[in-house]
Order: structure tokens, then C-alpha cells, then sequence
């Protein structure tokens, strides 16, 4: 019988961290351009902005068991079932121009829909911006035939559905694609690992779980049993409590540590 290798999305085969930068870049040349901004503290700033206000929202507890990060809500519009996300929906826009708002003021930029214009910009140079890690689907493509594969990732339906429509070639290497905020729960909890067992069919110990995220994918891993690969890319330590079957630096080391016969 087949085993199974769950694979995260964000920053593990999707370059997230990159896409995000390069919407920032653009949008802070913009404001340097139409409003004299210092696009470098406007992007200081707005993070900061960010990360602040999206956690004095009610939706926060919410965003934080999904899996649903500060800068995702400022291209996101949030339209999925059920009541948080409606929630989310209405107070997003709020959000979004509060962040750039903020931003702005710090520099005493007040100019009349300035921040309609970098919400915008960003949103739209962020759908511009996928980008992909250079080794990440050659090695799926690796395994494809091998193994049965589930894509498991945090966040929004429609945000992640949209990642993958804007990268195609993505979603069609996948026997399934399961998103925390389809499922009710996010990593780490053990329940959406359980979840994608069950689609695989296989178990814990036929199971391998590769990511980035120390405290979802090899934590949320590590509960549920699964043999944790921890894609660790930027030589960083694993927090404090939390343990890995296996540390990579890339993702083709993972073809050496599976059994790849045919």
C-alpha cells in the first residue's frame, strides 16, 4: 500500500514571505511616487500597523485557530461560509485602510484617498505576485506516482483557492487539498491531521508530514503521530517543546528520506 506525504503550502511550496515583500515594494514605491512617502519606514510602518490592528479586531481568536496571518487580511475579502468569516468580511476593508491609514499619518501624510490607493495597489500587486519555490514541484512531481499526496493548509477557502488559481500548477500534483478554514480547524490542532489521514487512508506510521512551521506542521504532526519533516530553509531553532523527526534544508534532501521505490 501506498504512503502518504502531507505537504503545507505557505512558504513551504508557495513563496509566500517573497509575494508578500514584492506587494510591499510596489505599493511603498507607489505612495513614494504620488504622495513623497519614505517607501522604506511606510513598509516598516505598515507592518507594524498591521500586525497591531489585526489583533485588536474581534475576529482575532478566529484568524489565530484558522491560520489566517496579519498580511493575508490585506488582499483577502474573506467571502466564505459561515458566520466568523462573515464577521471577517465586514471588517476587512476597515482593516485594510486603517493599516495604510496609520502608515501614512506616521510620515503626516493625509492626502484624500491615499490610502484607497495603496489598499488597491496592494491587493492587485499581490495577485500579481506569486512566486514559487524553484525546487518545489519537480520534487512533488517526484513523488506523485509514488505516493498518495494531500495538500494541508491554513487559511482562508477562498485566499488559499485563490493562491492556487493563480498558480495552476499546482492543485492538479494533489490527491486532495484540505483547508483548515473548510474543516473548522487549523494546524496544529490534531483534528485536521486526523481529517487527513482518513482522506489517504493511511496511518500515522505510513504518514509523513513536511513544513516550515514549526509550531503548525511538525507540532500538529508530532500530536497526531505522523513522521514530521521540518523544511527548514533559514537555519533558524526550533522553538522550545517542539521536536522533528527529520530537518531539511531543501525540499529535494525529503526524496532521501522517503522510500522512493516504485
Amino acid at each position: 500500500m501506498k504512503q502518504a506525504v502531507f505537504f503545507d503550502l505557505d512558504d513551504t511550496i508557495l513563496w509566500d514571505k517573497k509575494s508578500i515583500q514584492l506587494a510591499f515594494d510596489e505599493t511603498c514605491r507607489k505612495a513614494q511616487e504620488l504622495f513623497q512617502a519614505d517607501a522604506a519606514q511606510l513598509e516598516t510602518d505598515a507592518r507594524q500597523a498591521a500586525r497591531s490592528l489585526y489583533a485588536s479586531y474581534d475576529t482575532y481568536a478566529f484568524t489565530q485557530m484558522i491560520g489566517i496571518n496579519p498580511f493575508e487580511g490585506l488582499w483577502g475579502k474573506f467571502e466564505d461560509e459561515g458566520t466568523d468569516f462573515k464577521k471577517m468580511a465586514a471588517m476587512i476593508r476597515d482593516y485594510q485602510l486603517s493599516v495604510w491609514k496609520e502608515a501614512l499619518a506616521a510620515q503626516n501624510i493625509h492626502e484624500p484617498d491615499a490610502a484607497s490607493v495603496l489598499v488597491e495597489t496592494f491587493i492587485d500587486a499581490r495577485r500579481r505576485s506569486p512566486v514559487l519555490f524553484d525546487d518545489a514541484l519537480d520534487v512533488v512531481r517526484q513523488l506523485q506516482d509514488r505516493f498518495i499526496l494531500v495538500l494541508l493548509t491554513n487559511g482562508s477557502p477562498q485566499l488559499q483557492q485563490t493562491k492556487l488559481e493563480i498558480t495552476p500548477e499546482i492543485a492538479p500534483l494533489f490527491d486532495h487539498v484540505i483547508i483548515s478554514g473548510e474543516f473548522g480547524k487549523g494546524k496544529p490542532d490534531v483534528t485536521i491531521f486526523e481529517h487527513a489521514l482518513k482522506k489517504s487512508g493511511t496511518s500515522p506510521e505510513q504518514t509523513w508530514m513536511v513544513g516550515d512551521n514549526p509550531k503548525t506542521d511538525i507540532l500538529g504532526a508530532n500530536r497526531a503521530g505522523i513522521r514530521s519533516v521540518w523544511l527548514n530553509r533559514e537555519a533558524d531553532q526550533l522553538p522550545e517543546g517542539i521536536s522533528t523527526d527529520h530537518e531539511i534544508k531543501s525540499l529535494p534532501e525529503l526524496l532521501d528520506l522517503l522510500p522512493m521505490r516504485p
